[in-house]
C-alpha cells in the first residue's frame, strides 16, 4: 500500500557525563585530573531516496533514536561520539516539526536535512583545573538530545500525472502503457492511492479520482491534489461516457485552479476516452469544444490497440523532446 503520510518520533543522542578521574604515577597517586569530556550525542537527519513508497516500511516502527555519547574517560580520554542516524524519506517530502512549527523539504535524491541536534558532552575535571584550583572535584553531565514529532508528507515527484473524475480510465490507460497493476472497476475512488508505472525510464501517476468540490476537501480531495502539484504534465482523461465531456473537463480545471493557480501552467493534454462506447458523431462535437483550449485532443479506446499505441508513441516524443 503507498503511503504518502506518516508521523514519526525521533530523539537525537544525549550527550555522554563528563567524569573525575586522577593521574597515577609512581609515588604521586594523585598526580592532577585526568577526567576525560563525555561524547556528544548523535543528530538526527532525514534523507532523500528515490524509493515513493519508503514510508510504508516504517508503519510497524515510527520510533528512531540516534546513539548517545560516551561517558568521559581516565587519562583525559574523551568519551566518544554517538552516531548520527539517516531516516530515508521519498524524495520530494516535507517534513514538519509539530512542536517547533518548523518545515523543512527534500527535493533531490541524497538531499539531508538535520532535523535533531544531539546533546553536548558533558565535562571532566581536568576541564575545571586551573591555578587556584588544581585538584577539582567537579564535572558536568551531558546535555539531552533534541526530541519531537515530525509529520512526513510526501507529493509525488513524477513525470506524468493522470487525472480526471472516477472511473475516467486512468488506470486502465496506466496498465495499458506502462507495468503498473493498478486496479480496475467500473465505480468510484476504485484508487484510493496513487499507482505508479514505469514509461522507457519516466514516471506516470494514476492520480485517484477528483470530484467537484475536492479543492475543498470533498471526497478525498486535497489528500490527492497535493500530488498534482509537482507532476511535470498532465495527461487530463474525460469519458466520452459523460452527458457533456467539455463541461466535465472544466469541472476538474476549476478544482486543480482553486487548489493552486500554478496547475493551470503545467503541459496538459486531453485524452477522450471510451470511444467505442459513444456515438460519431458526439466523440466529434466533443474533440470540437475542447480543441477551443487550444490543447492537444486525442481520443482512445482500451478496445482500440492503434489508439493507445498512438498515444504512448505522442507521450514518449514529448517526453524525449522535453
Amino acid at each position: 500500500m503507498f503511503v504518502d503520510e506518516l508521523t514519526i518520533y525521533a530523539k537525537a543522542g544525549d550527550g555522554g557525563n563528563g567524569v573525575v578521574r586522577w593521574r597515577h604515577e609512581k609515588f604521586r597517586p594523585l598526580a592532577g585530573p585526568a577526567g576525560g569530556n563525555g561524547g556528544n550525542g548523535g543528530d538526527v537527519y532525514v534523507r532523500a531516496v528515490k524509493d515513493l513508497n519508503r514510508l510504508s516500511k516504517y508503519t510497524g516502527n515510527n520510533t528512531f533514536e540516534a546513539e548517545n555519547g560516551q561517558a568521559g574517560q581516565d587519562q583525559s580520554q574523551h568519551g566518544r561520539n554517538g552516531n548520527d542516524i539517516y531516516i530515508d524519506i521519498p524524495v520530494g517530502s516535507r517534513i514538519t516539526d509539530t512542536a517547533r512549527e518548523r518545515s523543512f523539504e527534500v527535493m533531490e535524491v541524497g538531499e539531508t536535512e538535520r532535523i535533531l541536534k544531539g546533546g553536548g558532552g558533558g565535562l571532566g575535571n581536568e576541564h575545571f583545573k586551573s591555578s587556584v584550583n588544581r585538584a577539582p572535584e567537579q564535572s558536568t553531565d551531558g546535555k539531552v538530545g533534541e526530541e519531537g514529532e515530525f509529520l512526513i508528507e510526501v507529493s509525488l515527484m513524477v513525470d506524468i500525472g493522470l487525472i480526471g473524475l472516477p472511473n475516467a480510465g486512468k488506470s486502465t490507460l496506466l496498465n495499458n502503457i506502462t507495468n503498473a497493476k493498478s486496479r480496475i472497476g467500473a465505480y468510484p475512488f476504485t484508487t484510493l492511492e496513487p499507482h505508479l508505472g514505469d514509461f522507457y525510464g519516466y514516471v506516470i501517476a494514476d492520480i485517484p479520482g477528483l470530484i467537484s468540490g475536492a479543492a475543498k476537501g470533498k471526497g478525498l480531495g486535497h489528500k490527492f491534489l497535493k500530488h498534482v502539484s509537482r507532476t511535470k504534465m498532465l495527461l487530463h482523461l474525460v469519458s466520452l461516457e459523460s452527458e457533456n465531456p467539455a463541461e466535465t473537463y472544466y469541472t476538474i480545471r476549476e478544482e486543480l485552479s482553486e487548489f493552486d493557480k500554478t496547475l493551470s501552467e503545467k503541459e496538459e493534454w486531453i485524452i477522450l476516452t471510451k470511444k467505442d462506447l459513444a456515438k460519431q458523431e458526439d466523440i466529434d462535437s466533443a474533440v470540437t469544444d475542447l480543441e477551443k483550449t487550444e490543447k492537444r485532443v486525442l481520443v482512445i479506446s482500451e478496445n482500440d490497440p492503434d489508439s493507445i499505441k498512438k498515444l504512448s508513441a505522442e507521450i514518449s516524443s514529448h517526453l524525449n523532446q522535453a
